[in-house]
Formats: C-alpha cells, sequence, structure tokens
C-alpha cells in the first residue's frame, strides 16, 4: 500500500509525460498532496477547479438516475490532458486523483492503466 505522496511521485516517475499530480477532497475542495513536475501548473487552483467538475458530473449523473460510477473524466486542451479519477474504495470516498499530462509525450490509454495501478495501491 503506497500513502498519498508516494503515489503522486510514482504516477509522476511511471507515467510518461506526467506534468502535475495532485490528490484532492471534493467535499471542500483542497489538495491534500500535489506534486508538480515543472509543469508550472496551480495544483491548488486546479484541484479547486476540478472540484466544480467532479461535483456537476456527479449531480448530472444523479438527475439522470444512471446508477453507475465514475471511472475517470477527460478534459483535452490542445497541448495538454488532464485526467479526473474519482476514488472507489471505501477509505478514498470523497476523493479523487487529477493528473495533467503533456500531450505531446503521454500515451493517454496507458496513463489511465497507470493510474487505476496507483489508485488501487492508495492507502489514505
Amino acid at each position: 500500500m503506497t500513502d498519498a505522496a508516494g503515489a503522486l511521485k510514482q504516477a509522476m516517475s511511471v507515467i510518461e509525460g506526467a506534468i502535475g499530480a495532485a490528490l484532492v477532497d471534493y467535499n471542500s475542495g483542497m489538495a491534500l498532496a500535489t506534486l508538480d513536475g515543472g509543469g508550472g501548473l496551480d495544483l491548488n487552483v486546479a484541484a479547486a477547479g476540478n472540484t466544480d467538475v467532479v461535483r456537476a458530473k456527479m449531480r448530472t449523473m444523479d438527475m439522470l438516475g444512471l446508477g453507475d460510477g465514475i471511472e475517470d473524466i477527460l478534459i483535452t486542451l490542445s497541448s495538454q490532458y488532464h485526467l479526473i479519477r474519482p476514488l472507489t474504495g471505501r477509505s478514498g470516498k470523497g476523493l479523487f486523483l487529477y493528473l495533467a499530462l503533456d500531450k505531446g509525450r503521454a500515451n493517454l490509454a496507458m496513463a489511465r492503466h497507470q493510474l487505476t495501478k496507483i489508485e488501487n495501491d492508495l492507502e489514505v
């Protein structure tokens, strides 16, 4: 099992093209841990902003009566991918992993696969 700091360090070192990562509490919008890989992102601002995205999607799914869970949310920019992965384990309820990737260096499928593995090893 890996703690939050270890999980973010693993994401930044294992996932090709990673430029920033955070573990975020979407109830408060606060980043519990961040790790900047030189991408120049303000990860605390990203945490707060992406909290709104997660809350909106969960509200919409509830209004639609969808009983499914969110695997991940992908935001594609011209030069970056932003992945949001709500944690599904009991101890991770109310948290999500946020990962920003350089689009030119990242393999999106591998990044999603690695982020799933990191989530499974994360102990909060």
